[in-house]
């Protein structure tokens, strides 16, 4: 799997200028690649005045989104403000360059900031398949919730690959520089226990209510291995994982054939 995790300074509550400084970026790779993967609430920062940016389903931003999936030949990912009715959405959405998609509605919604005051958290997790790899996106706060972020194997667990939800944990942020050292420990630790990569895309900059961000978006192995992270600047970073050499691990060392098994309600 080709990787592009794009780490900007998003402009604050301007979707215009947001998209057209990624779009800037994403034209312009270096590489052909296979997804790409931008921070929650691209478009706008963490804003809590969704009112005042929310876009419909079907409108601007999904058009942009679909527009640069085709033009890459790329899965483009992110989240965004959206509004259904009188209901406000962290929502993910997953586009493939074929214009099929799907969507991911943040579950966790960050209380501290009144997130869970304002948008309607989901309560589906989403796993997608693309160039032979099982993907699961979530967004930001979900880190801190290890049981929504479970692999959960099949009920009568095997070494077979299938016994796996995903193969490919997907976190795209707006994580401040405050609890830094917890993004980077929750990134290892969901990793390790889940016997998957995972990457983490965070933003950088200080977002309008004067919080910084230092990025830190990484890519990690199923041992708990930093195979990359970039800390502090805005960049672009183009990398190749193997879904041969994960299978080899879950080999070596199924864990998941000792799993618990549980039930979300």
């Amino acid at each position: 799997m080709h990787l592009t995790l794009l780490q900007p300074d998003l402009y604050w509550q301007n979707p215009v200028a947001n998209r057209a400084m990624l779009e800037e970026r994403i034209m312009t790779l270096p590489e052909p690649t296979d997804l790409i993967v931008l921070p929650e609430m691209f478009t706008t920062g963490f804003t809590m005045d969704a009112a005042a940016v929310a876009e419909p389903m079907n409108l601007t931003t999904f058009r942009w989104l679909k527009q640069m999936a085709t033009q890459t030949g790329a899965v483009v990912t992110g989240s965004y403000v959206v509004r259904e009715g009188s209901a406000f959405y962290n929502r993910l959405v997953w586009m493939q360059p074929d214009g099929q998609f799907d969507t991911y509605d943040k579950r966790h919604l960050f209380r501290m900031a009144g997130e869970d005051g304002i948008y309607t958290a989901g309560n589906r997790r989403l796993v997608k398949t693309w160039k032979g790899w099982r993907i699961c996106p979530l967004i930001c706060y979900d880190l801190r919730f290890p049981v929504w972020s479970r692999n959960t194997p099949a009920p009568s667990p095997t070494s077979n690959p299938a016994a796996f939800d995903y193969d490919l944990l997907l976190y795209v942020a707006n994580w401040p520089a405050a609890r830094r050292h917890a993004w980077n420990t929750l990134l290892q630790a969901r990793a390790i226990e889940n016997l998957s990569y995972v990457v983490g895309v965070n933003r950088v900059g200080t977002d309008g209510n004067g919080h910084p961000y230092t990025g830190d978006s990484a890519i990690i192995d199923p041992r708990g291995d930093v195979l990359f992270r970039q800390s502090d600047t805005e960049g672009l970073h183009q990398q190749t994982i193997s879904l041969d050499e994960l299978r080899e691990f879950r080999e070596r060392f199924p864990a998941h054939l000792d799993a618990d098994f549980f039930e979300i309600r």
